[in-house]
Order: structure tokens, then C-alpha cells, then sequence
């Protein structure tokens, strides 16, 4: 039987199917990592920084599906996690933080290193609560993980050192398993007969699918199928969606392309399914909407619903397709999958190689790791222009994820959630599509790698600059200032450390530095020299935005940066001349 209160801690996150702690070590924490010891059945995860501690644990959650959990010390300890849980939380992956604080009988007076965890992370919670006593464990733990792994979130238990280090209140009830529960849940009769009769009515539908279709995929089929209707996904939706979909037009929203967006333009009833795209300017304007979320407080968001149904995507899809008309017409359908094979087809002109001793496209990385990868890898993307790659060239098989910081938008997510996913999945190729700048932020966390001895492959994207911000200034007319970053040789940085590393600089090195990475046994990173100044464009661009690129561009000149609009020229003429494909 457990005899302090770290000991039932750690009795009861076993119970619950958890076998690592992601965190750095701390003196309010001591009676937790020393139980951990102890115990045997756990294992300490020492990173570099707590964030990436919050990160690693919601990477594994993400790739599990199941509780992970992280844990810090007081003060600034675990305030070092805020911007992981705000990550796990916004893309509901089931996560506890438990934070160690100060001694209780200081709280309040202004005590070394005080904070009040348990209101600094409720905004980023579903669940946070101080330990003020032992006898509140274990029912706090057990209400605190039952809230991550039903509601999909981050819970967060606070729990002061001397607490941890308490002996148990007595209880012969071992530990029990907390885990999810099966639920079915669809609308009633009579709202799905009125979506039915809405969708029979158009002729030109489309669905929206997001996130909230994982495990439906075939229901999402049959769905298309009845309603002859091009399937559009979202970046979070992509993973399980897009593979084995003839129904498939691709993706929309600020990094999607083309196709994905006119499918939703000329559609005349528009279902959404499991979607929060938060991009209000992407949907259809005066268009019938039916809108299908688990979550009834998420419907309407984003734009006006007519009709909302209550439910998870498998159960409404399966009920909702025996009440449509078989007759339809498919030439929407037709012409939506024709213009996808059109921007597909530019899509990959884009992401050939370049020639000979040119600077490399990125899109031509991206298309590389996906050709080269297994065909379980996970990939993880940094946020900025990594992640529009990832979007448009790594293709999604069923078996594949693609994991990272979607909803929140977080630098340097992608090499500490690379790390829970390979701690959790050790046989699995694990490979992060980094920026420059991301990796630079969290750039200990290769020592992590080595120290873990975890075989994570880093691709580094490396253009010398923060992209994505440089167009976002671009489009808003500004002239580029700030953005630019003086770098390292970040694979002498990675060997230096104990890791494999290869320098890409020219097209013609790209394949075999990648496949030399991919094939050593260990953590490797693959430092990749990109053209700066790549466009990646959205699949809608506004008057507004035409109108600052025109302006940035004569700013540019007359600020004496006309070398810049030179290079832009230069590395964005194939993008002008596949116009036509």
C-alpha cells in the first residue's frame, strides 16, 4: 500500500495506464520524483525546459489518444509550462499537469518564488485545483484525470511539497484504472430529418471535415457518396481524412489551396463535420449550413448555422445517409475533382527539385521526406512556413500522423512534441519538419534527444529568417525588418552533441542527406539551406493584401532594399509560370 501521498500519486497514474512523466526536477518536487524511483513502473523524462516538458506530454497525447502527464516545480517552475497546456488544451488532447508549489503556510506572504498555479492555469484548463491537505487525494487526482480524458484537455493539480512527502490518509481501496468511457451520441429524429431535407434540396453540397472525423472515416465516405459531394478538410482534419478518398479536394483555410477553397465558393449547402476552421473569410456567404460537432457550444462559431446537430461525427454520418434521396447529380462533384487534379498537379511542378548548385525550394524538402518516409512516420511541424509544406506535400495514408501546433500557433512546438511521441512510440520513425527559428528557441532539447537517446530525425528549414512573419508583412505593405536571424551551422551544433548531422546546401545533396538521416539509428538532424524568399501563397488573396504586397514592394525599392525584390522575383518565377497547369 502506498505510504505518502506521492506514492498514491504515482499508484494511481499507473493504475490509469500511464508509464512516463515528462519534467524537469525541483525541491517542491522531490517527493514525487524520489517516489517515481522508488516505484520502478514509471520512468522520468528529464528534459531541458518545462515547456517542452507541457509539449512532450501533449505530442504523446496526441499520438496515443490516451492520458500523458508532465510535471514541474513551484513558481517558475512550472509557469515554464503555461504555453504547452495552452497547445494540449486548444488541441484537446487529454494532458495532467501536476505543479509542485510552495509550503502552504507561506502562501500568500509574498514567498521566494511565489505564484498562484492554480489560477494562472485555469484559462488554459478544463480542470485546476490546489491540494490544500492529503486527505483530498486520491478523489482530486481521480476528478482531475477523469476531466482530461473524457473532456479532452488539460487538467492541472497543484499540490505543495510537504504535501507530496505527507504519509497517506489510510484507504484499503488500491488504485483504481481511470479510464475513457464509450459513448454513442446523435441528434434526435427530428433535427437530422431536417438536415436531410435541407441537403436534398441543393444541388452543388460540400462538406467541411475537420479533426472530429477521426475514427469515421468510412462514415465520412458514405456520406460524400450519398450526397455526391467534394469532401474539403481542414489542417487538423487532414490526417484522417484525405487518405484513400476519392471525394478528396483538398484543404482550405490560410494555408490550403485552390481547389479546397472554390469547393466551398460554389457549393449552395455547406456540411460541416467535425470542423472549427477559424477563419471566417473561407466560408460561403448566404449558403444553407449544417453543422455537426460533439460539442454543442462549438456550432455557429464561425458562421450562421441553420441547422446544428448534437453528436459525434460516426453516429450522425450513419444516420443522417439512410435519410437522403439516392438520385443526384454529381457534376459539382466532378468539376471540384478536376480542379484538384489541376492544383495537385502545380503543387508537385512546385516541389521538384531545383537545378544544380541553386538555393533549395522548400517544397522540394518537404516532397523528399514524404518519399523517403515510412509508412507509419510521424511527422511533426513547426508553425510558420514548415507547416505549410507539411500541409501540402506530405501525403496522409490512414497509418501516418501529422501532429502539431494547429489551434494554438506556437513556435518551437515540433521538436518537444517529437519527443513524447518517440518516447511513447520507440519503434516508430519520428521525423519534425523544423523552422530555423523554432528550433533555435527551444535548442536544448536536442541534448534531450541525446540524453533520452531518442532516434528523432530534425529536418531544419533553414532560410535565415522568420518567413512566414516576413510575408505576413509583405501583404500588410510593411518593409521587412526584424525577422532576420544570423544562424549557426546546425549540424556541427547537433554533432557537437553527441548527434548525427548533415549539411544540405545544394539540390543535388538533398536526397542522400535526408535518406543518410533517416537511415542512422539515432537522433539525427538535417540542416537544409532554403530559398528565403519562397511564396506560400493562400488560396484567397484580398484586395487588401494585393494592395500592402504593392506597397511593401515600392517601400522596399525606396528604402534601398530593391536586392530583396530581386530575389523574390527570382525564386517565385516557376510559381507565375505554372499559373496555367
Amino acid at each position: 500500500m502506498p505510504t505518502t501521498v506521492a506514492d498514491q500519486v504515482a499508484g494511481v497514474l499507473k493504475a490509469s495506464g500511464v508509464r512516463r512523466v515528462y519534467g524537469l526536477p525541483g525541491d517542491s518536487l522531490n517527493g514525487l520524483t524520489d517516489a517515481i524511483r522508488r516505484d520502478g513502473g514509471l520512468t522520468w523524462e528529464h528534459v531541458r525546459h518545462e515547456e517542452a516538458a507541457a509539449f512532450a506530454a501533449g505530442g504523446e497525447a496526441a499520438a496515443t489518444g490516451e492520458l500523458a502527464v508532465c510535471a514541474a516545480s513551484c513558481g517558475p517552475g512550472n509557469l515554464h509550462l503555461i504555453n504547452g497546456l495552452y497547445d494540449a488544451n486548444r488541441s484537446r488532447v487529454p494532458v495532467l499537469a501536476i505543479a509542485a508549489h510552495i509550503p502552504r503556510e507561506e502562501i500568500g506572504g509574498g514567498y521566494f518564488q511565489e505564484t498562484h498555479p492554480q489560477e494562472l492555469f485555469r484559462e488554459c484548463s478544463l480542470f485546476s485545483e490546489l491540494v490544500s491537505v492529503p486527505a483530498q487525494l486520491p478523489r482530486l487526482l481521480e476528478i482531475a484525470i477523469r476531466t482530461a480524458i473524457e473532456r479532452r484537455g488539460v487538467a492541472v493539480l497543484v499540490i505543495p511539497g510537504e504535501v507530496f512527502l505527507a504519509q497517506a490518509t489510510s484507504n484499503s481501496r488500491p488504485p483504481q484504472p481511470i479510464m475513457r468511457t464509450q459513448t454513442v451520441a446523435r441528434p434526435a429524429d427530428g433535427d437530422l430529418a431536417k438536415a436531410a431535407a435541407l441537403l436534398d434540396r441543393a444541388e452543388r453540397p460540400t462538406i467541411l471535415a475537420g479533426a472530429g472525423c477521426q475514427g469515421a472515416h468510412a462514415e465520412l465516405i458514405g456520406l460524400a457518396r450519398a450526397l455526391k459531394a467534394p469532401i474539403v478538410h481542414t489542417l487538423r482534419g487532414k490526417e484522417v481524412v484525405e487518405y484513400d478518398n476519392p471525394y478528396d479536394v483538398g484543404m482550405t483555410g490560410l494555408l490550403g489551396f485552390a481547389s479546397g477553397y472554390r469547393a466551398m465558393e460554389h457549393c449552395d449547402a455547406l456540411l460541416i463535420l467535425g470542423a472549427d476552421l477559424p477563419y471566417r473569410e473561407f466560408y460561403p456567404d448566404n449558403v444553407p449550413i449544417v453543422q455537426v460537432d460533439v460539442r454543442g457550444e462549438q456550432i455557429g462559431r464561425r458562421a450562421h448555422v441553420d441547422v446544428p446537430l448534437v453528436g459525434t461525427v460516426r453516429d450522425t454520418a450513419s444516420a443522417l445517409v439512410s435519410l437522403l434521396r439516392p438520385d443526384r447529380d454529381d457534376a459539382h462533384l466532378q468539376r471540384m475533382l478536376a480542379h484538384y487534379r489541376r492544383t495537385r498537379r502545380r503543387l508537385g511542378a512546385l516541389a521538384e527539385e531545383s537545378a544544380s548548385g541553386a538555393r533549395i525550394h522548400p517544397q522540394s524538402v518537404a516532397a523528399a521526406i514524404d518519399r523517403l518516409a515510412t509508412e507509419d512516420a510521424a511527422f511533426l511541424a513547426d508553425v510558420g512556413t514548415p507547416v505549410v509544406w507539411a500541409a501540402r506535400h506530405l501525403r496522409m495514408n490512414g497509418r501516418r500522423r501529422l501532429i502539431g501546433s494547429f489551434a494554438h500557433g506556437t513556435m518551437a512546438n515540433a521538436l518537444p512534441q517529437a519527443i513524447g511521441v518517440q518516447a511513447s512510440h520507440p519503434g516508430r520513425q519520428v521525423i519534425t519538419l523544423s523552422g530555423d527559428g523554432g528550433l533555435a528557441m527551444l535548442l536544448g532539447e536536442l541534448i534531450t534527444l541525446r540524453q533520452l537517446r531518442l532516434p528523432v530525425k530534425v529536418v531544419v528549414f533553414d532560410n535565415s529568417a522568420l518567413a512566414f512573419v516576413e510575408l505576413e508583412m509583405k501583404a500588410a505593405g510593411i518593409v521587412n525588418f526584424g525577422t532576420g536571424l544570423e544562424n549557426p551551422d546546425f549540424s556541427s551544433v547537433a554533432r557537437s552533441l553527441g548527434l548525427y548531422g548533415v549539411r544540405v546546401e545544394r539540390p543535388e545533396e538533398l536526397e542522400d542527406g535526408l535518406r543518410a538521416a533517416l537511415d542512422h539509428q539515432g537522433p539525427a538532424v538535417v540542416d537544409v539551406l532554403t530559398a528565403r524568399h519562397e511564396l506560400s501563397l493562400p488560396p484567397k488573396i484580398t484586395f487588401k493584401q494585393a494592395g500592402g504586397f504593392a506597397l511593401w514592394a515600392t517601400r522596399s525599392v525606396l528604402s534601398g532594399r530593391g536586392d530583396q525584390l530581386v530575389e523574390l522575383a527570382r525564386t517565385n518565377v516557376r510559381q507565375l509560370e505554372l499559373e496555367g497547369l
